[in-house]
This record gives C-alpha cells, sequence and structure tokens, in this order.
C-alpha cells in the first residue's frame, strides 16, 4: 500500500486499539503504543482490520458489510442495516487484550511468545459463529422463524419495554390477561423464544395493540402475577465505559499447578476449566478459553443440555451424534461432565473435578449459588488458589441479552436515524459479555501467577453493554459504523462461509457446518 505513514496510521482500528490499551492499563500492565502496542515490555500486539483474511476492509462499516453484521441486524428490519456502534472492533479490542494477558502469563513458565495479532474482520466472524453455524448445517427441513419486526412494547401513557419470559406457561399467562387469544398466544412463542439464535422476531400485531391499550403501572403488576420481566427502554446511556469486570484478591494461591507446561495447544495450555452455564454468555467465554488452549469441562444437566436438541443439527464430533449447530458452535471442544446438581451425588462430582481444576466459571444465579455448594468461600475450600469467574446479568431483571440493551440505554444507539430506541435482534451483550468474561478470567490466571494470591473474577451483560456505549462515545457517537464503505454487503452467511477471502477464520465440520477457527495468531 502507498501513501505513507500517515496514511496507514489513518487506516489503523482506532477503537479496537484503544479499548485493548485501555484493559490492558485496567489490569495494570503497561502499554506503549505505536505501530504495535508494547504490551508490558514484552510482547507486542498488532490488531488490523482484515489480519489473514482476504477482505479488502479499512472501517468498521467495512467489516460489518462484508462479514454479515449488517445482514444479522438487519434480519428484524427486512434487509441489512448498519449496526450503529462499533461492535466488531470492541470484540476485537477484548480478544486483543485477552490473547496479549494469555501470552504475558505463558512467559512466565517460559513460553516463547513476543507477538500476538488480531483482526477486526476475524472478531466480526466470532460474533457470529452461532448464526454462521445455524446457516452452513445441512438439516435445514425444520423451517425457522423469520421477518421484520418485534420488540419493544408500547404501553397505552407511551412507555417503551422489553418483556423477557423463559418458560411458555409466565408467557401465556401474561398475554391472556391482556385478552390475547391462545391460538394468537401459542403461534407468537416460537419466533419469541427462538430470536437469541435466528435474529429475527416477527409478532402478531394482537400482541402490540395490546400492550398499547394498557398503562404501564398495570403491565408491571400483571407481570410480575404470571413470572414475566418488564424492563424500560432508557432514552439514553446513563453510564458509559469503565473496567467490564472486577477482580478481588482472594488468600494464598499456594501451589496450584500440577502439569507440564508445552504450550502446543495455546498460551492457557495445561489449565482446566470448569464451565457451569447455559445459553450464550459463559458458553462464549468457555469457548474463548478452550481456544486459547484451556482444557474446559461443561458441566451439563443429566441427559445433556437442552439446547443440544435445538435445529438446525449437525454431526460436529466423533461418533456421528446430531448436535445442534447453534450448540455446537460455542461449545465444540470442550469435555462434558453430566451431573444433577440438585442431588449429592451430583454436587459431589463436581467438587472431586473442581480439586484438580483452576478455573470454576460460572453463570449461576447469585440466589442459587449457595444453596449449590459453589459459592467463592466453599470453593476455595476445595481447591485453594481456584479462580473463580462468575458471570451475570448485571442486576435484577438485567438476565438475558435484550432487556440489558434496553436498560443500559445501548438500544437507544442501536436504532436507525428516525426510529426510536430499540435493541438489536443480534446477541451483542451475550457475545461480548462472554468475551468480557474471558478476558477478566486470563486476567485474573495472570493476575494469581504474578502475586500468588487466588482471584475472584466478576462481569456481567451489563458492563459489556456499559464497555460498548463508552465506545462510541469516544468515537463521537454511534457514527462508527454509519455507512456500507463501500464495500458488497452480505445477505447470505451460507455463501459467506464458502469465500476464499473468508478461509482462514473458518474451518468445517464433517458434514459441511463451518465453524469460527480462533481469533489470534500468535508468534515467537
Amino acid at each position: 500500500m502507498s501513501g505513507g505513514p500517515g496514511l496507514l496510521a489513518a487506516l489503523r482500528p482506532v477503537v479496537a486499539r484503544e479499548v485493548a490499551a485501555g484493559l490492558l492499563r485496567g489490569c495494570g500492565v503497561g502499554v506503549v503504543e505505536g505501530e504495535l502496542l508494547e504490551v508490558g515490555g514484552e510482547l507486542g500486539c498488532r490488531i488490523s482490520w482484515a489480519g489473514p483474511l482476504g477482505l479488502a476492509v479499512g472501517s468498521e462499516a467495512d467489516v460489518q458489510a462484508a462479514c454479515g453484521v449488517m445482514h444479522v441486524h438487519g434480519r428484524r428490519y427486512g434487509a441489512p442495516t448498519p449496526l450503529r456502534v462499533d461492535f466488531a472492533s470492541v470484540a476485537a479490542g477484548v480478544l486483543a487484550a485477552t490473547g496479549a494477558l494469555a501470552a504475558l502469563r505463558a512467559r512466565r513458565f517460559g513460553a516463547a511468545y513476543r507477538e500476538v495479532g488480531v483482526s477486526v474482520a476475524q472478531a466480526a466472524l466470532f460474533g457470529l459463529a452461532q448464526y454462521l453455524a445455524a446457516a452452513t448445517a445441512p438439516d435445514q427441513e425444520c423451517a425457522e422463524p423469520s421477518g421484520a419486526g418485534g420488540p419493544p412494547f408500547v404501553a397505552a401513557d407511551g412507555v417503551r419495554f422489553e418483556l423477557e419470559a423463559l418458560a411458555a406457561d409466565g408467557w401465556l399467562r401474561f398475554w391472556s390477561e391482556l385478552g390475547v387469544g391462545r391460538r394468537v398466544v401459542g403461534r407468537a412463542w416460537l419466533p419469541f423464544q427462538a430470536r437469541y439464535g435466528t435474529a429475527s422476531c416477527p409478532l402478531p400485531e394482537e400482541l402490540f395493540a395490546a400492550t398499547r391499550a394498557v398503562g404501564y403501572g398495570r403491565l408491571v403488576r400483571v407481570a410480575a402475577e404470571c413470572g414475566v420481566e418488564l424492563t424500560v427502554v432508557a432514552a439514553r446511556p446513563a453510564v458509559l465505559g469503565g473496567m467490564p469486570w472486577r477482580l478481588r484478591a482472594g488468600g494464598d494461591a499456594g501451589a496450584v499447578r500440577e502439569h507440564e507446561f508445552g504450550f502446543g495447544m495455546g498460551p492457557l495450555d495445561g489449565v482446566r476449566v470448569v464451565e457451569i452455564a447455559r445459553r450464550v454468555q459463559g458458553p462464549v467465554a468457555g469457548r474463548v478459553l478452550a481456544l486459547l488452549g484451556a482444557e474446559v469441562v461443561r458441566v451439563e444437566p443429566v441427559g445433556g443440555d437442552p439446547l443440544r436438541g435445538v435445529p438446525p443439527m449437525t454431526v460436529a464430533g466423533g461418533g456421528g451424534v446430531a448436535v445442534s449447530a447453534r450448540f455446537a458452535a460455542l461449545n465444540r471442544g470442550k469435555g462434558v461432565l453430566e451431573a444433577d446438581l440438585r442431588s449429592a451425588e451430583g454436587r459431589s462430582a463436581v467438587r472431586e473435578l473442581l480439586r484438580g481444576s483452576d478455573v470454576l466459571l460460572h453463570s449461576l444465579a447469585p440466589a442459587k449459588v449457595a444453596g449449590l455448594g459453589l459459592d467463592a468461600a466453599a470453593v476455595a475450600a476445595l481447591r485453594p488458589g481456584l479462580v473463580y469467574a462468575q458471570a451475570s446479568g448485571g442486576g435484577p431483571g438485567l438476565s438475558t441479552d435484550y432487556p440489558v440493551q434496553a436498560h443500559s440505554g445501548l438500544a437507544a444507539l442501536l436504532a436507525p436515524d428516525g426510529l426510536p430506541p430499540r435493541p438489536t435482534l443480534l446477541t451483542v451483550c451475550d457475545v461480548l459479555g462472554g468475551l468480557v468474561c474471558a478476558a477478566g478470567t486470563v486476567a485474573a490466571l495472570e493476575a494469581r501467577e504474578r502475586t500468588g494470591r487466588a482471584q475472584h473474577v466478576e462481569s456481567s451483560l451489563l458492563s459489556a453493554a456499559r464497555l460498548l456505549c463508552g465506545a462510541a462515545n469516544r468515537a463521537g457517537g454511534p457514527g462508527g459504523a454509519g455507512g456500507d464503505g463501500g464495500v458488497a454487503v452480505c445477505t447470505d452467511l451460507a455463501v459467506l462461509a464458502r469465500d476464499p477471502r473468508v478461509a482462514a477464520a473458518l474451518e468445517f465440520g464433517a458434514d459441511g457446518c463451518a465453524f469460527v477457527r480462533a481469533p489470534w495468531e500468535f508468534g515467537t
């Protein structure tokens, strides 16, 4: 490329670099900015737009267009639509910081890592991993809900709100109380329930008409009676940025390493992680740690996680057993321990697993943790020095992605010009929340080795949303991805997966299902 160093500097992914540098400095690691981020005086961190991919991209908008972000976000609008925050750039910054912290920790044990590279395009594809897998799974016979529209709803007094119902009976009771017929309510349940995986939520107009006829105060009372959660959509973000995880030191870590470190699998080779998590946030965090070389063991209910059976299906591993393509995208490469945590036998099996592990990563509700014997104090007694990583929603009623977008004000940044605040149905908080949880976990591992003290790290969907809002604020508003950048806009993830320009970022299962590779390049 011609044009001199000034042009090269202008083409650097500024937001991604600022996010990475901020997170590293927040961990007490020195960063010197130049062509590379010089991390801790030992490691170079290279953040580019495309990395090893053959895409001609030089902005957040280019990446969103080329890598399918606009396509998935636009499903609720009926056409590809720019996501008006720098989602791919922020994800790249978090991934860069995670890779750098992992490499710094590995250097303490003699690894020869000198550089880590991440690209914004690879981060975008990683963020779409479950959508790419679903689009390329051979089992496409089960028609998925698709179409424009979706929440938030509006009350009679003009209050805009998100609704979350995790059980069909609560959903049915709520809408029945508002006078909506059972047939309409039943027809709406599938697209509503599936929206986390499809990024679309076409609901019958009868539901929106029902809320417009009732004041918000009464809606809140009905929701409470039915076990449904309502969240007001904020008009603007109230809190921006900040460190998206909190790290607290515990007692003496003692001698916790029992493995020989070869780093053949990555900088976390020799680390064992016990993951107790459902849905997206926790599994994304575990997937990141596995891609960095850790051994990750999922604790699932007896019979397996129910999400394993959600179509479309793929044969992702050995044995020819079919599993949900979305589930495989987030959980492949992990071991599994089936245990009923409600039983003494199941809890005993988990405790035994923890005794030989380095990290407990969970997204259990705080009210349940102590009763299961998995609170920080109980786990510390089992395994002194264990890193305790807790992922949450961020507060009462904020257990899932879309309410967090609404509450944080992120939804206000995401809406296209002229439209009122509305969350994207692309699971930005779940994905970024998982990346943040993984980054905090690696920061805790590095701090444990540096200080000799156990570590407790807490992160949340809300902290991830605030990080994204803060990045938009630094970029001068939600305009970092305001156009399509003049690049061809992806409108089919299955076609994108077969594009030779993105081949370096993907690998394929035996049946052709596409999975996203590790987004880092480690140099020695």
